[in-house]
């Protein structure tokens, strides 16, 4: 038997989006076998080449995040890239875009002049605010989405500041809802016979639909949440806590039961065996006090000596890793978390395998993210039909 094919093998997705929500889904959509065509502007391309941390001026988070596209340039503020961009659409089933809605205008590709001409293409469009409010217009970025959302609020010690995730958190969750959400609107379309239609998306939702529980808390007790650090009342004991070798770990008590082996493992059986403390309402009147007691045994002990005593006893506990032990892991390893991947630019380099492991159809990394307009040939003379010399024309006037 030959190799499997991939699920989404003969699915077409331009990403003509920038920095990372859109660019995002793109990616986990073409883990998955679709032909995914980055666009960008000539000359300067996608601000994440160059964004974070760079090895010989090369953008490292850039080269994971692009992986598997074909690489071409496009300048959308010209009537003859419009023109090319919509030879493009024309053979094309998912269009990710993340500009602002008066760009999208200007260069006759807003949703319903696309919709007019390509009905059966569905047309993801990701922004700061969504569509519908007075802010639809209004440049948005990740980080006011996670303040906006009721992320910061919530994060942080008691008596200190809101905070603000160090990574793109709301980016990332949007770029899961974009993906999902497009295999919806491709289903509807294929299965009801039905056109394509528009998948608006914007930051602040999917993440606050994280947090939903703040806002239930409010609209029900009145009570607006505040931040407890890492604890958690709800699943006490819930902490991050420090060892005596000054290493990290953290517990999760969700369950009941594991918050009665935590007890008995710690040496505290009297608590194993009151209500008080096995009774999740009563317990979670009881968080600080039962974080304490599990921080100072944890204190005492190392990291080795803590972890072995909690998993003989079917505690929920896990190290808090750091990138290199991240890496390290040898359960990871055995997974094939992270893989190895041959890049012109920058020799071997270890990313993290598509995220949802498939038994019969598994995602595949064939490459990494390629110079800007690396696949300009392929996809506008192989693809699109343009001869050598219309090429020639479209490099002199920098269209592409």
């Amino acid at each position: 038997m030959g190799e499997a094919r991939l699920p989404l093998e003969g699915l077409r997705v331009v990403d003509a989006a920038t920095l990372a929500a859109g660019p995002m889904a793109a990616t986990i959509l073409g883990e998955f076998g679709a032909d995914v065509v980055k666009v960008e502007q000539p000359g300067g391309g996608d601000p994440m080449r160059t964004w974070g941390s760079r090895k010989d001026g090369i953008g490292l988070f850039w080269k994971s995040l692009s992986r598997n596209k074909r690489c071409i340039t496009c300048d959308l503020r010209q009537a003859e890239g419009q023109e090319l961009f919509d030879r493009l659409l024309a053979v094309t089933d998912v269009l990710i875009v993340g500009n602002r809605p008066s760009a999208l205008e200007r260069w006759g590709i807003d949703y319903e002049s696309v919709h007019a001409r390509h009905p059966r293409l569905v047309y993801v469009h990701i922004t700061g605010y969504g569509r519908g409010g007075p802010n639809f217009d209004r440049p948005g970025y990740g980080t006011l989405a996670e303040a906006m959302s009721g992320f910061a609020q919530v994060v942080g010690e008691p008596d200190g500041p809101p905070t603000l995730p160090p990574f793109m958190l709301a980016d990332g969750v949007a770029a899961q809802a974009a993906a999902w959400s497009s295999m919806m609107a491709l289903y509807h379309r294929d299965l009801h016979g039905a056109d394509g239609q528009l998948v608006d998306i914007n930051l602040i939702e999917p993440l606050a639909r994280l947090i939903e529980t703040s806002p239930l808390t409010f609209d029900q007790l009145g009570v607006v949440p505040g931040r407890v650090g890492n604890a958690l009342p709800a699943s006490a004991p819930r902490n991050a806590y420090r060892t005596a070798d000054g290493r990290w770990m953290a517990i999760s008590s969700a369950s009941p039961t594991i918050a009665v082996r935590v007890f008995r493992a710690i040496g505290r059986d009297d608590l194993a065996d009151d209500p008080d403390y096995v009774d999740p309402i009563r317990r979670q009147e009881r968080f600080a006090e039962v974080d304490a007691l599990v921080g100072d045994w944890v204190a005492e002990r190392t990291l080795d000596e803590v972890m072995k005593v909690l998993l003989d006893a079917e505690v929920a506990a896990a190290p808090i890793y750091d990138a290199e032990q991240l890496l390290a892991d040898e359960h990871l390893a055995a997974r094939g978390t992270f893989r190895r991947v041959d890049d012109p630019d920058l020799g071997p380099v270890r990313v993290q395998s598509p995220v949802v492991q498939m038994s019969d159809t598994p995602g595949r990394v064939d490459h990494l993210g390629r110079g800007l307009g690396a696949d300009n040939d392929a996809v506008y003379g192989e693809l699109l039909g343009l001869g050598p010399e219309r090429l020639a024309e479209l490099r002199e006037h920098r269209v592409i």
